[in-house]
């Protein structure tokens, strides 16, 4: 596929699915600029691979697998250990959000252990079976379901209350 072939079709796959693929990629990180980063980078690695991606199919799962990958290579840079701090120098102003991007729902999600936020995001988000969630996040299966039973129940404590 030549490079005037690949643009369009490359351009109007990220109009249709971004916003999407942005909120899958806040549901991995738990921030909006960590985010943004990885869904740039998940779309990059998407042009690169686009004519091989785009005559296979499933250029979403494509780009999902790849934020679950690179979120994790991510987490696992010594930077990342750092302590966030309360105190910080000239902060940004905050982007103003969504209703479904600020909800009690993310919050919660967001109090979740890293493996079973991903997990859950997966599986009841994203409609993954189990082994294809397995398969994405380099676990076993049975590993799947206990990270999710346990999520699920996390996430029932917090939001029943608000019933």
């Amino acid at each position: 596929m030549r490079r005037a072939e690949r643009e369009p079709a490359y351009t109007e796959f990220v109009a249709s699915r971004q916003a999407h693929l942005r909120r899958i990629a806040y549901a991995l990180t738990g921030d909006w600029h960590r985010a943004e980063d990885l869904l740039q980078t998940a779309l990059t690695k998407l042009y690169v691979a686009w004519p091989r991606i785009r005559h296979q199919g499933g250029e979403e799962a494509y780009v999902r697998q790849i934020m679950v990958r690179a979120n994790i290579d991510e987490s696992r840079r010594p930077w990342r250990r750092e302590r966030p701090s309360d105190v910080l120098p000239d902060r940004p102003e905050v982007e103003p959000t969504g209703p479904e991007e600020r909800s009690e729902l993310f919050d919660a999600l967001h109090r979740l252990p890293e493996q079973q936020r991903k997990v859950v995001v997966l599986r009841h988000w994203l409609g993954l079976s189990v082994r294809e969630t397995a398969d994405e996040l380099g676990i076993s299966e049975g590993t799947v379901k206990s990270h999710s039973s346990r999520g699920l129940a996390a996430l029932e404590q917090v939001l029943a209350p608000h019933r």
